[in-house]
């Protein structure tokens, strides 16, 4: 589904509906013994880092949700079941961590306990002012400071409604938002016909968290892993490396607010051509990558483009439907200065991602733990990311555009960039969040421009290739009578300009 934020997700007028979870389950939680299984060093991360930076005197909400449409007249009791129901399978909404002393410790709500307070908010005839109280209520209930930390809502129309569900960071990640959707629109349409869905019990992400930290505590300062992480480090001046072009900003200023920008890239056309040529190399996250290192080295003057990978840590297919924070991060480095042309830097994408990808399943908390380097937390993203999802194949993803479903980003603080290009069914849809000064914009706009022309250009080849009935150049080398696709000049044909 398409990335936004709250301001861009066609939030409607209408009458507003809130669920949070009932004050006896919030008490009983708090009478709970510690649960063994411990957080995920992600989940850890992330609440101290939210921790030291509140501390520091900044509020920086995290949250992030989702947002689709039910058509017609909803039943508000049937679509709390709905919810209720979602819920209850996902026992990462029902486990929240606090503190003892400086140690961090689970507990976790039995399914019985869990019921949902509906409340009637009220009418909201402007979408401006629902939109500023949506974001407002998101910020404080969706903390990652405070247990529960979701909440759910419904904003009540004739014709239908808008649900939004906002969660913090240490309950979702973008798959799972993904998901939500048609979870929610089956078990409604279920509940409205008196029927059961029949489902298998999900994998449980609090039992993922254990095993996962119970792996990376084996894991020791001397192992291979941490050694190739530490060499990272250290090429990227001791830290973990910002987006490769300007952004302005003042290594001695506070934490900057950021900005968000999101459009397509390309239509569904473009982006079919571009993954068909970029596929020998390991699809579109190599092409969106190499681009990314050439853009780098013609505007940002890199000679090599370093940056962590994020990958998705559900690797066995138990986890594939559970809601929860599976990510994990690989370093990759790409000597784009020594490249000729962008079949070259395909290459090297696809040899460094070949050769660190197994590293993503490493927590990166954990590794920088054991380098040993001062990594005190200051903001809320440890590093930037250039990030790519195939996001056709999610079950319901043929009906976003129908049910106006997005996947919803908080856009607060930060000193780095995220940026996400989703190939969705209509095309490549591209959203990021950036540190708000003129030279952030000004190399966001560059980046996103040179993105968009390299994307064209190499897709318009591949068409032209396949057009003569040729095959697409693999690795290794061009078959007799294709199109010189991979001969593309750095700065020039590219689209990338010097």
């Amino acid at each position: 589904m398409r990335v936004t934020d709250i301001q861009r997700c066609e939030v409607r007028s209408g009458r507003l509906v809130e669920w949070t979870l009932r004050q006896e389950a919030v008490r009983a939680a708090g009478a709970l013994p510690d649960d063994v299984r411990p957080p995920a060093y992600i989940q850890e991360a992330h609440v101290r880092t939210a921790r030291a930076v509140r501390q520091g005197g900044l509020f920086v909400p995290t949250w992030i949700g989702t947002a689709f449409d039910i058509p017609g007249t909803v039943d508000l009791d049937v679509l709390e079941e709905a919810l209720r129901a979602w819920t209850l399978r996902h026992e990462t909404l029902r486990s929240g961590l606090r503190w003892a002393g400086e140690e961090m410790r689970r507990f976790t709500l039995d399914a019985d306990a869990v019921r949902l307070h509906r409340e009637e908010i009220g009418d909201f005839p402007n979408a401006d002012e629902l939109t500023r109280y949506l974001q407002n209520r998101f910020d404080h209930v969706a903390d990652a400071l405070s247990w529960p930390n979701f909440i759910f809502a419904a904003v009540v129309r004739e014709d239908g409604a808008s649900v939004y569900l906002a969660f913090d960071h240490t309950n979702v990640d973008a798959y799972s938002l993904q998901r939500i959707a048609a979870e929610i629109h089956e078990l409604y349409a279920a509940g409205l016909e008196g029927r059961a869905v029949e489902r298998t019990p999900v994998a449980s992400y609090v039992d993922f968290c254990a095993a996962e930290r119970a792996s990376a505590d084996r894991i020791e300062d001397t192992d291979a892993v941490v050694a190739r992480w530490r060499e990272f480090i250290k090429r990227c001046d001791g830290k973990l490396p910002n987006f490769p072009l300007d952004l302005g900003l003042d290594p001695a200023g506070p934490l900057p607010e950021q900005e968000f920008g999101q459009e397509m890239l390309v239509d569904a056309t473009v982006a079919a051509d571009f993954e068909a040529y970029c596929r020998p190399w390991g699809g579109s996250l190599a092409g969106i990558l190499a681009a990314t290192a050439l853009i780098a080295h013609d505007h940002g003057g890199r000679q090599v483009y370093r940056t962590v990978v994020p990958f998705h840590t559900r690797a066995h297919s138990q986890w594939a439907d559970s809601v929860g924070w599976y990510v994990g991060g690989a370093p990759i480095e790409i000597p784009v200065g020594e490249a000729p042309d962008f079949d070259s830097v395909l290459g090297m994408v696809r040899a460094a991602l070949r050769e660190t990808r197994p590293l993503s399943r490493i927590p990166i908390a954990r590794v920088l733990q054991l380098v040993g380097s001062d990594f005190r937390p200051t903001s809320p993203d440890l590093y930037s990311i250039v990030s790519f999802v195939d996001a056709r194949s999610i079950p319901g993803a043929e009906h976003w555009q129908d049910w106006k479903a997005y996947a919803l980003l908080r856009v607060s603080y930060g000193d780095q960039v995220c940026a996400w290009t989703t190939r969705l069914h209509e095309g490549l849809q591209f959203a990021s969040r950036y540190p708000d000064n003129p030279v952030a914009a000004k190399s966001m706009a560059v980046y996103v421009e040179q993105l968009r022309d390299l994307i064209v250009s190499v897709a318009r080849d591949a068409a032209t290739v396949r057009a003569a009935g040729a095959r697409i150049p693999a690795p290794g080398g061009s078959p007799v009578g294709a199109s010189p696709v991979g001969s593309t000049v750095v700065g020039s044909a590219a689209g990338v300009r010097p």
